[in-house]
């Protein structure tokens, strides 16, 4: 179900249950793949916003590889929810990081890679931001890794906020973008200011809530939905849990960019 608010609406929200998202998989079934933010040329009602141009919530039972492929001026992150992601790339970069931790593309004039799901059960995100490609192409990749202890939280009221982009986070992006993994307690209340020209994009985890714009739009959403508010002008977005834990990721970005973006509009 999709949920539209009116037009002229200080602050538009929709959201979007797992069913009409875009899918995916590798490996033979091995890994799947919810996608909240399909690719332009696959199904799936959500396309890119701003430069926040793809994201995939993907899952394994035991182990799982998609090979070795090339990318290129997209800065990617893949975050892990659970269990154990491996990452290999021709730059010579090996790595593993569990639960909480990230792999950090800045893919520039090209490399390639390869991920493993290690473990009983896996889950990531693999989330792409599109800078300028024309001056994009023109960078060395660069590839980091984090752990969950690597990254700055914070308590506020009932809400525990772990910042991966965004103020204090190790993660720099040149694609503007802010990112953080929230939990509210059961019935807490939390709220975040959105500047006009700026949209949320909002994954939930786990548990369930309300959003609410503050004009009188509002959408209950639970586990695999995704919500996207776009500000037309200044609006404080509020979200309530309800009866369990509400954990979700929250991406931050301009609804609109200055530059040409892929692909060419």
């Amino acid at each position: 179900m999709i949920i539209p608010h009116a037009s002229d609406a200080p602050a538009a929200l929709t959201v979007i249950p797992p069913e009409d998202q875009g899918r995916g998989a590798f490996d033979g079934g091995r890994i799947t793949e919810y996608k909240p933010i399909a690719f332009p040329h696959e199904s799936g009602r959500q396309k890119r916003i701003g430069p926040l141009f793809y994201w995939a919530w993907a899952s394994a039972e035991g182990y799982g590889k998609i090979g070795l492929h090339p990318h290129q001026g997209f800065e990617i992150i893949s975050y892990v929810l659970e269990g154990m992601l491996g990452h290999y790339d021709t730059l010579g970069n090996r790595s593993r990081v569990g639960p909480g931790g990230a792999q950090v593309m800045q893919t520039g004039s090209g490399v390639s890679h390869e991920e493993e799901t290690v473990g009983e059960r896996t889950e990531f995100f693999q989330i792409w931001f599109e800078p300028y490609l024309r001056e994009a192409l023109l960078r060395p990749p660069a590839y980091a890794a984090f752990e969950h202890e690597d990254f700055p939280s914070y308590v506020s009221g009932g809400a525990l906020v772990k910042t991966i982009l965004g103020k204090h986070a190790p993660v720099t992006l040149v694609a503007d973008a802010r990112m953080h993994d929230v939990t509210l307690a059961p019935g807490a209340r939390g709220e975040r200011p959105l500047a006009a020209g700026r949209s949320l994009a909002v994954v939930t985890i786990s548990g369930g809530g309300t959003i609410r714009t503050g004009d009188g739009a509002e959408a209950d959403v639970q586990k695999g939905d995704f919500a996207v508010i776009h500000a037309r002008e200044a609006a404080v977005i509020e979200g309530t849990a309800h009866d369990e834990p509400w954990r979700w990721v929250v991406i931050e970005a301009p609804t609109e960019v200055d530059y040409p973006l892929y692909p060419r509009r």
